[in-house]
């Protein structure tokens, strides 16, 4: 048995170490987040609610390919493929979702967001009872990804996925919380992706009870393009698998990755991307654990921060009229580019590192801000593009 360390004990020596009192000074990381992150963790004041997933695995996506289809369970359809047996797909498209055949031993979920992330913030009512007329496992998507990759914080996104799912509610009642699909990129930031997912399941579960209900949501994890570079595919691919990761040990019912290579992808480079799932999966066996991150003392700690903060910026949204009032006031928008912006100029002074972009080597500045972003309107933009 080891001896307990007192607190006090622990900062005398880290004192002596680094030669000074100020310890947590020299140890403490600012975040773009706002989220508050300790050098050390001893304890949780509340372990937080063990939220299992909707699927008993999670769902490897691999984008359709004639060649994978005899070793591949669930696929990313762009396109009608017929004869599909006994597989689990994901509709990427309305015009797909209008004329898919739908095979009985087949299971089908919509990825079709009925929102217009414009200025006009329109909800398609019409596309949204069609997509519930169809005899899919889940019909509608509530679609953050583009969010994240252009450039909204963590705590905005789960707020957004929220305010989005309220909307939904109004429209189509309460019901429409069984239908749902939750579309979430995940970025580099490791714990706090990990955390991210886990953070949503509480509040979609707190958003539930509200109507008496008691849901867990179905998540569908790709990773970011936000960070990737067109120079650099090799560490695209080394990032893409760390969010795999991160989504897998969060918790996510499906994962998908996106081609690592941004120019000139290929069947081969498709069929690398989506092996990236297949080696976590069976050599860390992460895709069966229904939370890895609970009992992680950091981990529950930053969880209990984005819930909080994200829960607060619904309420925000939801006083101010909703969703779709803000985007047609810009308002959300507005938040996005400022956050983007913030996070574009720490990877120009280099406090937000990319191998390969602004180090190892440093490339050149190409474009400016103005030239990237938009505050009227919420577009992906990837950091890199600043140098390329």
């Amino acid at each position: 048995m080891f001896a307990k360390v007192s607190i006090e004990e622990w900062e005398s020596l880290v004192q002596k170490q680094l030669k000074t009192k100020d310890i947590y000074g020299i140890l403490s990381k600012e975040n773009l987040e706002g989220i508050e992150v300790k050098p050390y963790y001893d304890a949780v004041p509340k372990p937080l609610k063990n939220l299992p997933k909707v699927e008993e695995s999670t769902n490897l996506v691999a984008k359709y390919q004639e060649d994978l289809e005899e070793n591949v369970f669930a696929f990313l359809l762009n396109e009608n493929v017929e004869n599909l047996e006994e597989k689990t797909v994901f509709i990427n498209n309305k015009d797909l979702a209008e004329h898919i055949s739908v095979e009985e031993t087949n299971r089908y979920f919509s990825l079709i967001d009925i929102f217009s992330e414009d200025k006009k913030g329109i909800i398609n009512e019409q596309l949204g009872k069609e997509l519930l007329a169809k005899n899919f496992d889940r019909n509608i998507c509530v679609d953050v990804s583009l969010h994240q990759n252009a450039g909204a914080a963590i705590y905005q996104q789960l707020g957004i996925a929220l305010a989005k799912t309220k909307d939904l509610t109004e429209l189509f009642g309460a019901e429409i919380l069984k239908k749902l699909v939750f579309r979430f990129a995940v970025g580099g930031n490791y714990f706090f992706e990990i955390a991210k997912i886990r953070a949503f399941k509480l509040l979609f579960n707190q958003l539930s009870k509200e109507f008496g209900l008691d849901e867990i949501p179905y998540i569908f994890a790709e990773t970011s393009l936000r960070n990737k570079s067109i120079k650099d595919p090799e560490n695209n691919l080394i990032r893409s698998t760390l969010e795999v990761s991160s989504a897998m040990i969060g918790g996510a019912d499906a994962v998908f990755s996106n081609d690592f290579r941004i120019e000139n992808p290929n069947t081969l480079s498709e069929e690398i991307s989506f092996k990236q799932q297949i080696v976590l999966a069976y050599e860390s066996i992460i895709n069966v654990f229904d939370d890895a991150g609970n009992g992680s003392y950091y981990i529950e700690n930053i969880t209990k921060q984005f819930a909080d903060k994200s829960w607060k910026l619904f309420l925000e949204i939801e006083e101010a009229g909703g969703y779709s009032e803000l985007l047609k006031s810009g308002v959300i928008q507005k938040k996005i580019y400022d956050q983007a912006v913030e996070e574009q100029k720490w990877v120009e002074e280099g406090k937000l590192k990319l191998i390969g972009v602004n180090l190892y080597p440093k490339l050149d500045k190409t474009k400016s801000v103005e030239e990237m972003y938009d505050s009227s309107v919420i577009k992906p933009v990837r950091l890199a593009e600043m140098f390329e």
